[in-house]
């Protein structure tokens, strides 16, 4: 096991830190048992990290207070991997530094694809500085189907069998996929129908309108004639959107939507007054994620909100198993694993490369020169964002401006550079002239203010 040195300034760093959901403390004398507990709370929720050897003082201050040796903590460590082995999600190292006495023993605890109990039996949940039991059945079989164990798309669902075996979508996809069959057979056989009921998986694909069944199953889009961190009724350009019918159509609906709208929206640029443009792959594969991918125990939409400088696309649930937005580009789990198999064997699926759809549209925010989409995960859901902003910095994109037009003031700016504060663009000027890229124009102060290449600069640009 490893033993690594840290600096004053991270010893000062970690004993000033608070306890919370991703940190805890415990003194070296820890019962082992008590300790299992907050590993299977920290595995079961978003993972974090524990430390062993710092004690709370009684003016709740932390400090140091190690182990002498390491073979103090073998009893402990001979517990704890019993039941969270070292390697994978649990890793095990000791601290030391030289402005401390004796060994700290970190254990960094990842987010697990499995529901981790304690010794005694029983699976922990770490909410805030907490690490609660989960004793309820409810709430047991709540934190099954947020480890993607259990699935809410085998659930069944109170709609008619026929629904599904005369439908449109069905009568449609079983002569050009499979002619062979006939439509309730196939169903069966692929655990879409149970009983005489069909699943939700079931519903979603092959009903014509699942929404009967499953009223939140729907997709809203709205339209936002702002740049606002939040839209608001008063910039609501319409009423939301709704987007309903089976989940192949549903998706393709959803995206031509979507970019119907963006297209709609004009930005300033050193041409003027153009159409933004967001790539579609990227649309296409964030929109048909938030579909497939999400928790369909929850009872909301997929909401897609499109402002003037980004699009924000909201999926029910939380991230499932070990996937986090740190690792999801890298890390492959699907929730609903009936969904995405066969979703892919309609004509021209919309999830063509199976697993690499965000890949794709980081890829293509990239080829545009466009900053990457944001993955934030929420308490009950999953945004991604997707902003129609350059790489470039926004000092970048003011001096590229003025190379072409004389002048630029602060509202241009903000619409050029898709920077919302006032006081923040204010800043790229200062830091600008500061470093003599641009010059005030004389005559011009306070809200009139506006700028320019200076002389020498402008005389350049001018004789080429």
């Amino acid at each position: 096991m490893d033993v690594s040195v840290i600096e004053p300034d991270q010893v000062i760093k970690l004993l000033s830190s608070q306890e919370g959901h991703f940190l805890d403390f415990k003194g070296k004398a820890i019962g082992a048992v008590k300790l299992t507990k907050a590993l299977s709370a920290f595995a079961n929720a978003d993972g974090g990290e524990l430390y062993i050897g710092v004690s709370e003082t009684r003016a709740h201050a932390f400090e140091w207070n190690g182990f002498p040796r390491i073979e103090d903590a073998n009893g402990l460590i001979q517990h704890l991997e019993g039941h969270f082995p070292f390697g994978g999600d649990f890793l095990y190292e000791f601290l030391c530094a030289d402005s401390c006495q004796g060994l700290l023993l970190r254990i960094s605890i990842l987010k697990s694809r499995e529901i981790r109990t304690a010794s005694d039996g029983i699976a922990y949940l770490r909410r805030g500085a907490q690490s609660l039991p989960i004793t309820d059945p409810d709430a047991l079989a709540r934190l099954r189907l947020v480890k993607g164990l259990t699935s809410h798309e085998d659930e069944t669902v109170q709609l008619p069998l026929v629904e599904l075996t005369n439908s449109e979508v069905v009568i449609e996809f079983m002569l050009e996929v499979i002619p062979q069959s006939e439509p309730e057979p196939w169903l069966r056989k692929q655990q879409l129908v149970i009983g005489d009921r069909p699943t939700v998986a079931g519903a979603l694909l092959f009903a014509d309108e699942p929404q009967i069944a499953l009223p939140k199953a729907t997709v809203k889009i709205y339209r936002y004639r702002s740049s606002d961190v939040e839209g608001s009724r008063e910039t609501l350009a319409f009423d939301p959107i709704s987007i309903d019918g089976d989940i192949y159509h549903q998706i393709r609906n959803a995206v031509n939507k979507t970019v119907e709208l963006t297209e709609e929206i004009q930005k300033m640029t050193t041409e003027g007054l153009i159409h933004i443009q967001y790539p579609r792959e990227a649309l296409h594969e964030v929109i048909t994620n938030s579909i497939l991918h999400r928790d369909y125990s929850h009872s909301d939409d997929v909401h897609v909100r499109i402002f003037d400088n980004r699009i924000e696309v909201e999926s029910p649930g939380r991230l499932p198993a070990h996937i986090t937005p740190s690792n999801i580009l890298r890390e492959r789990f699907a929730r609903n694993q009936k969904l995405v198999r066969l979703v892919n064997k309609f004509p021209d699926p919309p999830n063509k490369d199976v697993g690499e759809g965000l890949n794709t549209a980081f890829a293509a925010m990239a080829n545009l020169r466009l900053k990457k989409p944001e993955i934030v995960e929420r308490d009950t859901s999953v945004l991604v964002t997707i902003k129609h902003e350059s790489l470039a910095s926004p000092e970048q994109q003011i001096i590229e401006h003025l190379r072409s037009v004389n002048e630029i003031g602060n509202s241009e700016a903000r619409v050029l550079t898709g920077v919302t504060s006032d006081r923040k663009i204010r800043t790229c000027f200062q830091k600008l002239v500061r470093a003599a890229e641009i010059e005030q124009v004389p005559g011009t102060s306070r809200g009139t203010t506006r700028y320019r290449l200076p002389s020498a600069g402008r005389s350049q640009e001018q004789a080429q």
